[in-house]
């Protein structure tokens, strides 16, 4: 039978979580060639990226390397995202960077690496199994912003030392910003040579993107190209005393299963939930924009699971953490990618260039990788997005300051978590938001809200709630529920609780609504619930509401009918006795005779 056909026979249920294999059942030459042309120009820009990140995380070449081919291959398999591309990335790079510094020793800086892609890749993986991806969304985009910002300084400050030559002057285990300060001030004169290379590297770089563009070459190589010409112009010119990447060994990674150091996993534990929610981040917001532009429809937690599985294929052969990287994705996108293959492609190719090459990266100057990383660090910045988000609302700008400032200062793992906190706590006090509207009805028998200048009935007052009844709209609820108190003392007989528009009803507001009918109903006030939905209704009556003393009107199928019905059985209540001058021109004498206005 042929592999296609016999893909064919597995459950349709299996290969949703292997998408790409599931894109083969519709697979093409025409398909596989954009595939692979769009894998050969990701491997073009992933390698140096790679070898570039892994110095920004403080380890040697090759694991970022081989980051570069298991995790861009495992995810490509796994990823919901037709188009995203995993591997190091400069934002992960400089998070593992804070969290490896503290680890003298080269072993034990390594096993720390290998133990912090394995927790974020099972944290990943968990959020995946228990479907929590969609809880994402409840995450602001402020907080990606706010880490952007302070990422990209803390990336410029840290290659400011290969960029220009310097040495610590401080102690290598202090915080970021101590260790700049400390190097550029104290750690001695600039080698200039060092210097040279990295401004022509920053130069041509940015000179070969302006003619990229005014020639319109999407796919052309930049990155690579820089590389290749300033690595060959700093061998023509002989010894410059620059510092070199170092040998990189020609070797594809090898499976290993690390030791199993629980004291080594509970200290990296917080730091690997900060950079695996930073990762799941990352990645579902570069797949919705790449979405965008294809109008593929996502599966949030099929990325999670996708960015957990890769990570831990990363540890277990010896790779860095890493997450959706924008630029390769980008230029995945750009390059006519369709598939999930082409990322497998680009995972290959980048497998063979380690095999035939590896030994001239001993030749690339460390000041040229830092300049790709200093111009890499201000493109990460957007002023554009940015701008946007101090100036939307309070809230996101609060956000984008906190998590920036804090991973200046605090440290670049801990504000991922201040920033998450953040939005989980302002978010609350949003969604707890709830409207209060008074209702009236006027001579010629119509419902509408109340305007300042209609009259007031002294028999019958009627109110609408409208937002979320769970505790973050508790307080929210209590000076609602004042109000109509106050109201109250005016001498109304009935009042009227219209509740259609509220949800999500919980323990706290259902307690605090309870026991203030309670209180009416023993003043002597009528209380009715009208558009009481089957989910407030259901909970009124686990929670044993007083239905008999109270009455509950549910929502029914026909527009309005239960505001009217209670309206019309609240004039049955007050009969003939009431004495409202407001209310003698309106009775009605069946429910037809009111209508509800919107």
């Amino acid at each position: 039978m042929p592999p296609l056909d016999r893909l064919r026979t597995f459950p349709e249920g299996w290969l949703r979580y292997v998408p790409a294999i599931d894109s083969l059942l519709k697979y093409s030459w025409a398909a596989g060639r954009a595939d692979l042309l769009a894998g050969l120009t990701v491997a073009a820009v992933a390698v140096p990226q790679a070898i570039a990140y892994a110095l920004v995380a403080g380890v040697a070449p090759e694991y970022g390397l081989y980051c570069a081919i298991v995790m861009t291959a495992i995810g490509a398999l796994f990823a919901s995202s037709r188009q995203l591309i995993n591997g190091p990335t400069n934002a992960i790079s400089i998070a593992v960077l804070s969290i490896l510094t503290p680890y003298a020793l080269l072993e034990d800086k390594l096993s720390a690496m290998v133990m912090l892609a394995l927790l974020i890749g099972a944290i990943q993986v968990s959020v995946a199994l228990f479907r929590l991806g969609d809880l994402t969304r409840y995450i602001s985009h402020s907080v990606i912003v706010g880490f952007t910002v302070g990422a990209s300084m803390l990336l410029i400050m840290d290659q400011m030392k290969h960029f220009l030559g310097l040495h610590y002057a401080s102690d290598p285990h202090d915080h970021f910003v101590v260790r700049f300060w400390g190097t550029m001030t104290e750690g001695g004169s600039i080698n200039e040579h060092t210097f040279m290379v990295g401004a022509a590297s920053v130069l041509l770089l940015l000179g070969l993107r302006w003619a990229k563009k005014k020639l319109g070459m999407v796919l052309f190589p930049e990155l690579l190209v820089t590389v290749v010409a300033v690595t060959a112009g700093t061998w023509w010119l002989g010894d410059l005393e620059v510092a070199l990447v170092g040998a990189v060994p020609p070797k594809l990674p090898s499976f290993a299963v690390p030791d199993l150091d629980l004291g080594l996993a509970r200290h990296l534990a917080p730091s690997a939930l900060a950079i695996g929610t930073l990762g799941l981040l990352e990645a579902i917001a570069m797949s919705k924009s790449l979405a965008m532009n294809t109008r593929q429809k996502l599966d949030l937690n099929q990325i999670c699971l996708s960015e957990g599985l890769a990570n831990v294929g990363s540890g277990f052969f010896r790779g860095l953490p890493g997450s959706g990287s924008l630029t390769r994705s980008a230029i995945n996108l750009q390059a006519g990618a369709l598939t999930q293959w082409s990322g497998i492609f680009a995972a290959a190719a980048v497998a063979v260039i380690v095999l035939l090459f590896a030994p001239l990266a001993q030749y690339i100057p460390k000041a040229c990788l830092a300049g790709i990383l200093i111009v890499t660090g201000v493109r990460m910045i957007e002023p554009r997005s940015l701008r946007y988000h101090l100036r939307a609302s309070n809230f996101d700008a609060g956000i984008v300051l906190a998590t920036a400032l804090s991973a200046v200062f605090i440290s670049i793992e801990f504000c991922i978590l201040i920033g998450v906190f953040l939005s989980f706590m302002l978010a609350v006090p949003r969604a707890g938001r709830m409207l209060l509207t008074e209702f009236s009805i006027n001579k010629d028998r119509v419902l509408a809200e109340r305007l300042p200048d209609d009259p007031e009935c002294s028999s019958l007052l009627m109110f609408g709630l409208e937002g979320e009844l769970f505790f973050g709209s508790a307080s929210t609820l209590e000076k609602h529920l004042h109000t109509i108190d106050g109201r109250l003392k005016s001498g109304a007989k009935v009042l009227i609780l219209r509740m259609k528009r509220t949800r999500n009803p919980d323990a706290v507001c259902l307690h605090i609504l309870a026991d203030q009918v309670e209180r009416w109903e023993s003043s002597g006030v009528h209380v009715m619930l009208c558009g009481v939905r089957d989910e407030l209704y259901q909970a009124l009556e686990r929670t044993r509401f007083n239905m008999q003393q109270s009455e509950v009107f549910r929502e029914q199928k026909q527009r309005f009918s239960s505001t009217l019905a209670a309206v019309q059985h609240a004039y049955e209540l007050l009969g003939e006795e009431n004495n409202c001058p407001h209310c003698a021109d309106i009775k009605g004498k069946s429910q037809e005779a009111y209508y509800y206005m919107v």
